[in-house]
């Protein structure tokens, strides 16, 4: 990692996600999010920032031909304690479950009423 952290120019900028180091440096000016963005995680670990944003798929493709290698383990973000694999899972089956919430609720609701006014 001590490598990856000498890499924090614009014109030699490397980043760490998921811990594989990547060499965006000829990406800088392409980046939808601006050079800004690049800049404030360069010769560190980004793996948080990059999930936060929520990358798409053609993104992750993107971003595998500046892969320049793998951190060696002994590096290996250290932080990294979230499963950002399993998050669009989580998201997805917790909106499927407050998407149904209400139906059930109301139902629920006209039962109760039914029962009691009948």
């Amino acid at each position: 990692f001590d490598d990856v952290k000498k890499h924090q120019a614009a014109d030699d900028l490397w980043i760490v996600i998921h811990n594989k180091v990547y060499d965006v440096s000829k990406f800088l000016m392409e980046h939808p999010g601006g050079e800004d963005v690049m800049l404030e995680q360069a010769g560190r670990y980004a793996t948080e920032p990059f999930e936060d944003v929520g990358h798409s798929t053609d993104a992750r493709e993107i971003m595998k031909s500046y892969c320049i290698g793998e951190l060696h383990e002994d590096d290996f973000e250290k932080e990294l304690s979230y499963d950002y694999s399993s998050s669009a899972n989580q998201n997805q089956n917790s909106s499927v479950l407050s998407g149904l919430a209400i139906p059930i609720i109301v139902i629920a609701v006209a039962v109760f009423a039914y029962l009691c006014f009948k």
